[in-house]
């Protein structure tokens, strides 16, 4: 038996990254998952021959979009949020529109999704939810991370606050504090830079293990705290930063 038998998963962000390793794991573990993207392209193109996995289109920061996909599900045993964009900067280089479109994806998106599912978690007496934030939050102070790291601390609040009005109705959330992961948006963000070669090796450099992390290890805590194998975690920050955070 899989480890997500008979659990319905809705999953954001599915296409690339850390959301796709993730919907992959839990489809192996035997989940039924609805994935989830703005990109449903390359989300189809990605999940096409995978048993368990239904694409759907969902824009995060359309409360009337998440709210008409969540109804059409008969239950919800496992929230996934994993949408989020990083800006790069000090709050000197954060303008107003920078704040709102940061805010809007990386923390309203999980307002609305959590609170569209909460009610079927509720009605049935159990769910996880899972929420993706980052070592750049309250976790730890990153230079350059500024908007980032204040909606990645918001997660961390919205973590803790579910999980407190909500456990003693078999519900548990948990977040998810990765350090520099690789994936396509990190490789963005390399690119970005005038030497994409150092840029690369200042990532590696920052890291105690000599690596930046992968993105199935990410998905594999995701599957545990998904899984009742964690039931007695709830309003937990984990981190998984190879080492990132020691003196």
């Amino acid at each position: 038996m899989g480890r997500l038998d008979g659990k319905v998963a809705l999953c954001t962000a599915s296409a690339q990254g850390i959301g796709l390793e993730t919907v992959l794991a839990f489809a192996k573990e035997g989940a039924r998952v609805i994935a989830t993207d703005v990109n449903i392209s390359k989300l189809e193109q990605e999940v096409k021959d995978v048993p368990g996995i239904e694409a759907k289109t969902l824009n995060v920061a359309d409360k009337d979009q998440v709210t008409a996909l969540v109804d059409q599900l008969d239950r919800v045993d496992i929230l996934f949020n994993c949408a989020g964009i990083v800006h790069n900067g000090t709050i000197l280089d954060c303008e107003e529109a920078d704040w709102d479109q940061t805010m809007n994806i990386n923390l309203k998106s999980m307002y609305f999704l959590c609170r569209a599912v909460l009610p079927k978690m509720v009605a049935q007496g159990s769910g996880s939810i899972v929420n993706m934030s980052s070592s750049a939050s309250n976790v730890k102070g990153v230079p350059m991370r500024f908007v980032y790291s204040v909606s990645k601390g918001g997660v961390s609040g919205l973590t803790k606050a579910i999980a407190a009005d909500f456990v003693s109705k078999g519900i548990r959330c948990n977040c998810i504090c990765p350090a520099t992961v690789e994936t396509p948006s990190l490789q963005e963000r390399i690119n970005a830079f005038p030497d994409p070669v150092k840029a690369r090796a200042d990532f590696i450099a920052r890291q105690k293990m000599g690596r930046v992390g992968k993105p199935e290890e990410i998905a594999a805590l995701a599957v545990y705290l998904a899984s009742d194998e964690s039931g007695y975690t709830t309003g937990q920050d984990l981190v998984i930063d190879g080492g990132w955070g020691l003196a």
